[in-house]
Parts: structure tokens; sequence; C-alpha cells
């Protein structure tokens, strides 16, 4: 859920006033099969491997898991037209910052660039440590804080390693990739035809009576996360003002038959009411299949892939710190590069202290993976819900830019977005616990924070009319 990095002060530029201010820009070197290995490769995290479990658990039968499954990739599906009007009419390695700026200005961008280093960035690493420490403590249990150990050494090692300057080469990270699908590939053949037929009655057998719907699309379509991050290529692909749409709707809609395929296998293997109780969903339904030596090959495949996302979370994460302290002098020390470890020191070390801070919370609920999810939805849809209004302040506002890609039945997909993110953010207030709270209580601070910054530093980042 990240490369606004690559918003720094260097090319961002204010809404409505088009200065460049250096030479430096991106180049359209992207291929189509580029941009949909990347929507696929970021969306398909280690999230499909924990998700399920929490979703089952809120329904009251099989049919309605797989149905809401189905549904987020609907809503998926709006989101991305929605996104593709705005990343083909106004392309530009921003992405959201991009749009919001221009739609809103530059106090509304700061709040954007908080909630990324503070609570969106931060639970986005959270997320896959918890998983790892799920997942490890399947095979190597260390007592009652297993997980939150396991996802604490994670969140330290990885941030360690970056501050350092080492990072994982593009090479290894597609690698990884792969590995990951031919692990959901496996999940999906070890459920669907290798693991015992659970009877009917198992099947069903949950510990919930009623459907928490709301509840069960916040972990749905936060699995589904990450494919808004095309917008960020938008600059970078050959043909993107003809091409974006299309990768974007080929991209969901390959994730979609993903998802809704590993479910029906889970579901198929374990039962509505194994995969509820699951701590490890996709380790118990290849036990199932092929007794321990599976449950180890998956849930080791599972650890490594929750390890990728959350290197690549922590690396693109602090260079959105950095952009903060590049944009905003109060924050400077955030923006200090380190050249001798060719990396943001400062910014990962904020960043791993934060999201150490959110390990404990979720180690103090006990928790881990939930309570992250409560911290991070709210905040996370909130933005959402501002992004699809602004393609209607900006057809208004600018409507004489080119739109290569117009969003199909104009106003009502747009109105089906914008209600399905509100609906989400309701949702992820009311039926979510006490990390919920915590996540607004720091969008708020920002905005508290947000009234003492600078005058001048507020007056170097207002919008301008052309």
């Amino acid at each position: 859920m990240d490369d606004f990095a690559v918003v720094s002060s260097r090319n961002t530029v204010p809404a409505k006033k088009f200065t460049v201010q250096t030479a430096v820009m991106p180049k359209p070197l992207l291929s189509f099969t580029d941009a949909i290995a990347l929507i696929v490769g970021i969306v398909v995290g280690a999230g499909i491997f924990r998700s399920p479990s929490l979703v089952a658990a809120n329904a009251d039968s099989m049919t309605t898991v797989m149905s809401a499954w189905f549904l987020g990739g609907a809503v998926s599906l709006i989101g991305a037209l929605c996104y593709a009007e705005l990343a083909t009419a106004f392309p530009n390695a921003g992405g959201d910052y991009h749009f919001l700026t221009r739609a809103y200005g530059r106090n509304l961008s700061f709040l954007f660039a908080w909630a990324r280093a503070t609570v969106i960035q931060t639970g986005t690493i959270a997320l896959p440590a918890f998983i790892f420490g799920d997942y490890l403590s399947q095979m190597f249990p260390i007592g009652e804080y297993s997980s939150a150990i396991y996802a604490a050494l994670a969140v330290v090692l990885l941030t360690s390693i970056n501050i350092v300057g080492l990072k994982l080469g593009t090479g290894t990270q597609k690698l990884l990739t792969m590995l990951e699908i031919l692990g959901i590939l496996l999940i999906i053949a070890a459920g669907s035809f290798f693991a015992p037929e659970t009877s009917p009655e198992i099947a069903q057998i949950t510990n919930n009576s009623s459907t928490s719907f709301g509840l069960m699309m916040v972990f749905i379509l936060l699995t589904y996360g990450g494919w808004n991050e095309a917008a960020y290529i938008s600059a970078e692909l050959k043909n993107g003002r003809r091409l974006m749409a299309r990768a974007l709707i080929i991209g969901i809609v390959i994730i979609t038959a993903l998802y809704l395929l590993v479910n029906l296998a889970y579901l198929n293997a374990l039962g509505l009411g194994g995969v509820a109780q699951s701590e490890a969903v996709a380790s118990d339904t290849m036990r199932q299949a092929f007794g321990e030596s599976g449950a180890w090959i998956i849930g080791l495949l599972v650890a490594i892939s929750a390890l990728t996302s959350a290197n690549a979370t922590i690396f693109t994460g602090a260079r959105t710190n950095y952009a903060l302290g590049r944009d905003f002098p109060t924050f400077s020390f955030l923006g200090r590069w380190n050249e001798r470890a060719a990396a943001p020191v400062n910014a990962f070390i904020v960043q791993g202290a934060i999201a150490l801070a959110l390990v404990a919370l979720g180690a103090l609920t006990r928790k881990g993976f939930e309570t992250t999810v409560e911290y991070t939805a709210p905040v996370f849809w909130f933005f959402f819900l501002l992004t699809g209004i602004s393609l209607f302040v900006l057809r208004r506002r600018e409507p004489d830019v080119p739109r290569p890609f117009r969003v199909p039945l104009y106003p009502l997909i747009p109105i089906l977005f914008c209600l399905s993110s509100a609906y989400l953010l309701y949702s992820s207030l009311a039926y979510t616990g006490f990390g919920a709270l915590v996540g607004v209580a720091v969008l708020a601070a920002g905005a508290i924070l947000l009234l003492f910054l600078p005058k001048t530093q507020n007056s170097n980042n207002q919008t301008e009319e052309n």
C-alpha cells in the first residue's frame, strides 16, 4: 500500500503551476506486460495467506465468502476505471499525491504524506511482518508472543539491511514474486484436487451465526489493495495514456481469478470452520493434502513471501519519509541522504520505530494482524474516497485537459467508487476496535501539526492559478 517516495521537492509541482524545476524526469521505459506484472506483483502479496481466515470467521456460509471475494474484485475494477482516467489525464510519478494536490492543494497533500509516513506505509510493513510471524510460529514456536517476536525481528533485520545500503536486487524480487505465484498455484492444486473432501457438516461449522459483511469487506479490499500503485508508473509506461486503463483492467481480472481459486481451494480442503479457525490457512491446506512436509514447504514459502513484501515496503516507505522531509522543512531531518549508505538513514530509523510500535500494539491486543488492519484501514479508505471525489473536481476545474480514457457511464461509476469507499471507511470504524482509533488519532495529530507549520513553509506550497 508505494512510490510516493519518488515525489520529492525536485520534481513535485504545485497543483496548477506547471514549472519544471529539473531536467531529470521519469522516462517511459515500461512495457505493457511490465505494467501488468507490476500490478499483479504489488497486489498479490502475503495477505492472501492470512485474510481468508478472518473473512471466513465473519461469514455464515461458504457462498457468502466466495460472493464477498468476487465483490471485492468488482469494487477494485470500478476503482481502477476511475484511477485510469486520472492516471492517463495527469500522468505523474506522484500518483495519488499528484491528483490530491491538483484537486485540493498542498495542505491536504501534507496530510496524505503524513498518513503514508505514519499509518499507511508503516501499517503495510507490519502486516506482512505479522504474517511472517504467524507462519514461522507454526514451524518454530517460541512462546506465547512468538508471532510478535518474529514480526519485530523481521522489521529490525530488514530495516538494518536497508540502512547499511543493501537491498534485494530486482532479479531477486522477481524470483521471489514468481515463487509466491507458484505457491498460490500449488495451494489451488492441493486444495482442489488432493485434499480429502470435507463433509458438508464440518464445512459449515463456524463461530458466528451471522455475517459481519462490512468487516469482511475491510479485510478483502485491503488484500486487493495496491492496484492503485499503478498510478505511480503512469509517467513511465510506454504509450501510458493509451494502455494504462487496459493494464489495470487485465491486472485486476487476473488477481480476482487467483483470489477466487485460492479461496475455493481453502474452503474445499478445510471447510468454512477450518478456514475460520486457522492461524496459517495455507499451511493447513497443504497439510490436509500432503501432510507435514507439504505444510513446511508452503509455510516457508509464505514466510519468504511476507519478507519480500515487507522489504519492498520498507524500501519505498523510507523514501516517503524522505520526500516529506524535502517538501516540508519542519521535517528536514527526514530529508537527509546518507551518501555512504546511499539511503535516507533517518527516514529508515523513524519508519522502523513506528512499525515496531505497531508490532507492540498488535502483541498487546493479542491480535497482531487484525489490529494492524484496524489501524491502517480507516486512513486508507479516507484518502481513497478523496481520490475518487478528485475525479469530479478535476473534470470541473480542468475540463480542457486531454483525457485519453474517460470513465464509462460517468458519473455512475465514480459515484459507485465513492460510495464503496465511504462504506468501507464507515465499516473500518464501526466494526473494528482499538487499532482504528489509534490510526485516526495519528492522522488527527497530523492535522493539528499542520496548524503550527511555519507560514512561510505553507505559502511555498500553496496551489496557484494558471
